[in-house]
């Protein structure tokens, strides 16, 4: 194969902060429910993650930072030393290959179900506001439980299990991780006041509804230092419970990046859009000025194409870009954009779970 005609940086190395990526093309975080029910990973797992280290960045599929950060059955964790001695296969067989993967630090808030939760207690949230939809639990799909608030006295707890997740993270050799602020789990959950009607100090005004998020930055970034740690926003997706967005997204997510900055972050994952249906704007917001806000990389997410990337790059758009999907049915997806190679589709059936079908089965294109 010969490169084609296209001219591009995409597939050239680049850093991010302090991670080195061997191209600009990054796997997408990818929930695929193939764990046991202790959210400890497997050999499947290790070579699901091996057949894709050809992305110049493995962003891994959320992990739950908690038992009670649990919002989705055989989904993987990080709290327990079983979950970290499983996860070091991974992140060794990934390097090995000639990979860089970060763990995606993921607390689901209020979208959990009592089934998932310990003791069959309510899944917390800022405020006892009820998300829409159905979760899926060893029960099968059910609807989503009602939340209880968070008293303030709990809420140095959830920083710390952030930061223990972050140190067990680094124990199992990852090379970063990136904190899940987005898809209206529990940090952006505090951060809009469509779901945060707070009247302690993490609530009522955008400095007070962003104060959780930047306290868990500051305790993730010192278990990890500069430039290792990223972060995940989406101001403008409904998903996940069919969530309003803040009243002021520009001014509220505006001041967030900007507080972001003194952190020293590796990177700004954005979705742009809504999460897994479409990358419409609405009207009067920007998401281009925002991420002109950060002053580190910016990583472009949400259904693009070859195409696209190309042309955003070009513009100064985006540092990298990260696909999802296409990762899923095209291990090689790397190779296959780089050299104008058809893309083989995915369908729903082999997102979750159903073991290795759907999950280590797809060829490459060379095989």
């Amino acid at each position: 194969m010969s490169d084609n005609s296209i001219r591009t940086d995409l597939f050239s190395p680049t850093k991010l902060g302090e991670i080195e990526l061997a191209n600009r093309i990054v796997m997408a975080p990818l929930t695929r429910s193939r764990v046991n029910r202790e959210g400890v990973p497997n050999e499947l797992n290790v070579t699901y993650y091996v057949q894709r280290a050809s992305a110049g960045l493995i962003i891994s599929e959320a992990t739950n930072i908690s038992a009670q950060g649990r919002g989705y059955a055989m989904t993987p964790g990080i709290w327990t030393e079983e979950q970290v001695a499983a996860w070091k296969k991974v992140t060794d067989a990934v390097h090995i290959a000639g990979g860089t993967m970060v763990m995606q630090l993921w607390h689901v808030g209020r979208c959990s179900h009592v089934d998932l939760q310990p003791n069959r207690e309510p899944p917390v949230a800022p405020s006892a506001i009820k998300a829409d939809g159905n979760i899926y639990t060893e029960n099968g799909m059910q609807e989503v439980s009602m939340p209880r608030a968070l008293e303030t006295d709990e809420i140095p707890d959830i920083i710390e299990q952030y930061r223990h997740a972050a140190e067990y993270a680094k124990r199992a050799g990852f090379d970063g991780v990136e904190i899940h602020s987005a898809n209206n789990y529990l940090l952006e959950q505090f951060i809009r006041d469509s779901t945060n009607h707070r009247t302690d100090q993490y609530g009522g005004s955008i400095e007070n509804r962003v104060r959780l998020v930047l306290e868990v930055v500051e305790a993730v970034t010192g278990v990890w230092g500069d430039g290792r740690v990223g972060i995940r926003l989406s101001p403008v997706t409904t998903e996940v419970g069919n969530t309003p967005l803040d009243s002021d997204v520009m001014a509220t997510y505006g001041y967030l990046i900007q507080q972001l900055n003194q952190f020293k972050l590796a990177y700004l994952h954005f979705v742009e859009g809504t999460t897994r249906k479409d990358r419409v704007i609405p009207e009067g917001i920007d998401l281009d000025k925002l991420r002109s806000l950060f002053e580190g990389a910016y990583i472009g997410n949400n259904d693009y194409n070859l195409e696209m990337a190309i042309s955003r790059r070009a513009k100064g758009k985006i540092d990298a870009v990260a696909f999802g999907r296409p990762f899923i049915s095209n291990p090689d997806l790397v190779d296959r954009l780089r050299y104008n190679i058809e893309l083989t589709s995915v369908n729903n059936d082999a997102y979750y779970g159903n073991g290795a079908k759907g999950y280590t089965d797809w060829p490459k294109a060379n095989s």
